[in-house]
């Protein structure tokens, strides 16, 4: 049997596995050693999460941004929180007015439509926000990109507070503030937080000015947690701090969201892990500004009786299902479309029937079928708007930044990408693109890669492990759930589940020591499991219909007589 994937294990580093990290069991040296941590007191900060917040007054602006909210409070003037229409700032937009409204606002949200409004400030919602009275407008998760819409505010007579944690570019807005940690001159000490996370800090900010109101910013850090680990930032730091105590705070919250939420995913509130936000709460809550407008998602965020949240939970439910479906959908045209013989070096289709929202979806699915870079448009009146994702060994942007003159607008990093462009000049885009990954990725063999953190022994794998890899939690961007490789193990059974599509493995170790094994999406290779085999796989707990067992999660596997 072949692995479906290159195996990789990170290698011991010499400085972290000396008497300071002694103290620490086996397993959690080396992954606090993988994780860049060699000091004692630094690890046992990193396994507690009680690292101190920072001062939101560290941030650069904020003391200006707490001092004119606070006066446009004072002569009772109206404010617009202006968010995005994902997770992060459906989230923040929440925290931020839920916290205004405590100190006695006139408030109100504005969200563009993805699809009538695109990403970010418009001249237009502009135009309506100061029509309508609006004194002020605080961006949140957006706006450091929009200098000219910033202008258009002002010469309109109507401020505007910038909150917004994406790099900004050549010209920082001439705002009242630009509270972003990543903008030049701003010493913050930490520089990854979210957008929600900026809304904290800001509404923290807000709360610490009005001590007579009695209220706390961490009452909120339940969106903070939802918020941060959507958006896929990194759980690293302060972000660590903000997510371990936002999940303490879910597992007990009364937020009628978090219970309708927990119902609809079928999930224990007291089992709310950053996997749930990631596979579950998620999802639902980007759906409704995928396929139409992001309105659901946050009124579900505002709902106060469980009544109401329910309703909107059920609806976002199904707006999930239609995305689900609709993503599937353009993912197998888009695979049918760019074929295998010869494979293109990047996986390109676009068509009018793709929904605008979803093509970054799949475009993941796409990258993570053919493993290629992919980009996946929807075209609109002669325009393509389309989403690029990449795979480890080709740099995305760069590669954009080669063919910059062919679009009207583009962006992202080197994994992830959007940009707009003619249908005229798409056929020339997708040429260079597939040159310029020819050139990059000559004599790559292209398979995905998986990496463990270290080998174990099957003996290894008992609940005091368990109880270790939690305190690593929560898991997610530069902090992955760990994967390790056991060698040599015996396939005592197997049967397939899920109408065929899974595989339950029974293996056993030389020794004698037991273990159950689920490989999802990998039912075909049954007929071609060999006697023993080695395993790439992740250790947890099963629950099922109350009975709780330890179990592998095998993300591949091989012979085990293949070279290591």
């Amino acid at each position: 049997m072949q692995p479906l994937t290159r195996w990789k294990v990170l290698s011991p580093h010499q400085n972290g596995l000396d008497n300071d990290l002694a103290v620490f069991p086996r397993v959690q040296q080396r992954m606090l050693s993988n994780r860049g941590i060699f000091d004692r007191d630094e690890g046992y900060l990193y396994l507690r999460q009680s690292g101190p917040l920072h001062s939101p007054f560290l941030l650069d602006g904020m003391q200006e941004a707490v001092d004119f909210i606070n006066r446009i409070l004072l002569e009772k003037r109206k404010i617009a929180v202006y968010g995005d229409y994902d997770v992060d700032g459906v989230t923040a937009s929440a925290l931020l007015i839920q916290v205004l409204r405590k100190l006695g606002a006139d408030v109100i949200s504005y969200i563009p439509n993805r699809f009538e409004e695109g990403y970010g400030v418009n001249q237009e919602a502009i135009h309506h926000l100061q029509s309508d009275g609006i004194a002020l407008t605080i961006t949140v998760d957006c706006g450091i990109r929009s200098p000219n819409e910033v202008s258009y505010a002002k010469s309109r007579g109507m401020e505007m507070i910038i909150t917004d944690h994406h790099e900004p570019g050549d010209e920082i807005p001439d705002a009242v503030a630009v509270i972003c940690p990543r903008k030049p001159g701003d010493n913050y000490p930490y520089k990854h937080l979210a957008g929600v996370g900026l809304a904290f800090k800001l509404a923290d900010a807000l709360i610490k000015s009005h001590p007579e109101q009695k209220l706390d910013a961490r009452d909120w850090l339940d969106l903070v947690a939802i918020g941060t680990v959507a958006d896929v930032v990194p759980l690293t730091g302060e972000n660590r701090c903000l997510v371990k105590s936002g999940l303490d705070l879910l597992r007990k919250t009364d937020r009628p969201a978090i219970h309708a939420l927990s119902e609809v995913s079928q999930i224990y509130p007291a089992r709310i892990n950053s996997r749930t936000i990631g596979f579950s709460f998620g999802p639902r809550l980007n759906a409704a500004g995928r396929l139409e407008t992001a309105d659901q998602a946050f009124r579900l965020m505002m709902s106060e009786t469980l009544s109401e949240a329910r309703l909107l939970a059920v609806e976002l439910n199904d707006k999930n299902r239609q995305r689900q479906e609709v993503t599937r959908t353009i993912q197998a045209q888009a695979i049918n479309d760019i074929g295998q013989d010869p494979l293109p070096m990047v996986a390109a289709s676009a068509h009018a029937s793709y929904n605008r929202g979803v093509v970054g979806l799949a475009a993941s699915k796409v990258a993570e079928h053919f493993y290629r870079p992919a980009i996946v448009g929807a075209i609109d009146d002669g325009m393509i708007h389309a989403s690029c994702r990449s795979i480890e060994e080709f740099n995305m942007i760069r590669a954009l930044d080669q063919c910059a003159e062919l679009m009207m607008k583009y962006g992202g990093h080197a994994m992830a990408a959007g940009l707009t462009i003619s249908e005229e000049n798409w056929p020339l885009l997708i040429e260079r693109m597939n040159a310029l990954a020819e050139e990059e990725l000559e004599g790559i063999q292209l398979i995905p890669s998986i990496t463990a953190e270290m080998e174990l022994t099957l003996d290894y794998l008992r609940q005091s492990l368990l109880d270790e890899i939690a305190e690593f939690e929560p898991f997610g961007a530069e902090n992955r759930e760990p994967i390790f490789l056991i060698r040599n193990l015996t396939v005592v059974s197997s049967k397939l589940i899920g109408g065929g599509e899974h595989l339950s493995l029974k293996l056993k170790s030389n020794d004698s020591a037991f273990i159950d094994g689920v490989a999802f999406r990998q039912g075909n290779r049954q007929p071609e499991l060999p006697e023993k085999i080695d395993v790439m796989g992740k250790f947890n707990k099963n629950v099922y219909r109350g009975q709780e067992t330890l179990q592998l999660l095998i993300q591949d596997m091989r012979s085990a007589e293949a070279p290591a």
